[in-house]
């Protein structure tokens, strides 16, 4: 049994404190409100976003950021992407050398283009920082359905040591060291799920879906590669897995705040309704310039952004999708 903590007790960190506490470890969950602790420690249950799901007594919830992390084998930072960056620079001051760090948020900062395990370094030079991520909703993990997904890190030894901690019957852990290629995968499948749900919100069907996955996976993958990561990952569990998962899916927050959008919310509307935060909202500007940046054409990313700040609709959005000049499937292709 090791001590194990975890940053964050939305519906996310909360599942995965379960996955922990049922292979034994002592788990402690870290919120910002010491009402919230209270509560929690009282009904053992996050009604809001995880309804029926019963909280195991072992788990604990503090409000309490030094009690949360000082002397923890394993530090899992479940905080939205947004936040990831000042929970870091508060927990700095209490870990020490070689502290491991799993970051299971999926974004890129705008302002820095930093993907999560770059943020937390910056802010923690000398921590061990890692990565799980994968097609995994919180509300299927926390009732054990099935689930897999990847965690990478820089060396195999830590890979591992993530794949131990949580690894178990109904949820089983593939290690990878490209870490780069599966935050990346993570952050840009949001984005893309946004306009599967926009698609969903028009009344489209599954025809439009299919292309929205197909062509947003061969988007992920070009600016993957122009940036240094491997294509086996994008075609993996944190690239097409997670991208399947949360185009479709009913738990998909990012889908449902396309849906709304295209029904005719505005972006603030769609995301106050949500009541969660839409990770592809923070990080569709981001991907937008580091397509720029690496001069990759991604014409989805282009048209969501258009809808999201730029006034368009969903609907002139996928007009301007469809009517782009005509092209070959594959670059690579080539006639006999």
């Amino acid at each position: 049994m090791a001590q194990v903590s975890v940053l964050g007790g939305g519906s996310w960190g909360t599942a995965l404190a379960i996955v922990l506490d049922r292979n034994g470890h002592d788990v402690v969950v870290w919120v910002r409100n010491e009402e919230t602790a209270k509560e929690l420690n009282q009904t053992h249950e996050l009604k809001s976003k995880l309804p029926g799901v019963q909280i195991p007594d072992r788990i604990r919830f503090t409000a309490d950021l030094k009690e949360a992390v000082s002397r923890k084998a394993m530090i899992v930072m479940a905080v939205p992407s947004t936040a990831s960056r000042s929970t870091a620079q508060k927990i700095a001051q209490y870990l020490p050398a070689g502290q491991l760090i799993v970051t299971v948020a999926k974004g890129i900062e705008e302002d820095t283009l930093m993907l999560q395990t770059d943020i937390i370094e910056s802010e923690i030079p000398d921590a061990d920082v890692a990565v799980l991520s994968g097609p995994s909703h919180a509300e299927e993990v926390s009732r054990f359905l099935p689930t897999t997904v990847v965690a990478g890190a820089k060396t195999r030894k830590t890979a591992e040591i993530i794949q131990g901690f949580f690894m178990n019957e109904v949820f089983r852990v593939y290690t990878s060291p490209d870490l780069l290629g599966i935050e990346l995968g993570g952050s840009l499948k949001n984005v893309i799920a946004l306009a599967a749900g926009m698609s969903d919100g028009l009344g489209y069907g599954d025809n439009t879906k299919a292309a929205l996955i197909t062509r947003g996976i061969a988007e992920m993958g070009r600016l993957a590669a122009a940036m240094g990561a491997k294509s086996e990952t994008l075609g993996g569990l944190s690239g097409i897995g997670d991208l399947i998962v949360t185009c479709a899916s009913r738990h998909s927050r990012n889908r449902r705040a396309g849906m709304l959008i295209g029904q005719g919310y505005s972006m603030q509307e769609a995301m106050d309704e949500v009541q969660m935060v839409v990770e592809g909202v923070y990080s569709a500007k981001a991907a937008a310039v580091l397509a720029q940046k690496y001069h990759v054409d991604m014409p989805i990313i282009t048209q969501v952004n258009q809808v999201l700040f730029g006034g368009q609709t969903a609907k002139s959005a996928v007009h301007e999708l469809m009517m782009r000049d005509k092209k070959d499937e594959n670059e690579a292709d080539g006639w006999q």
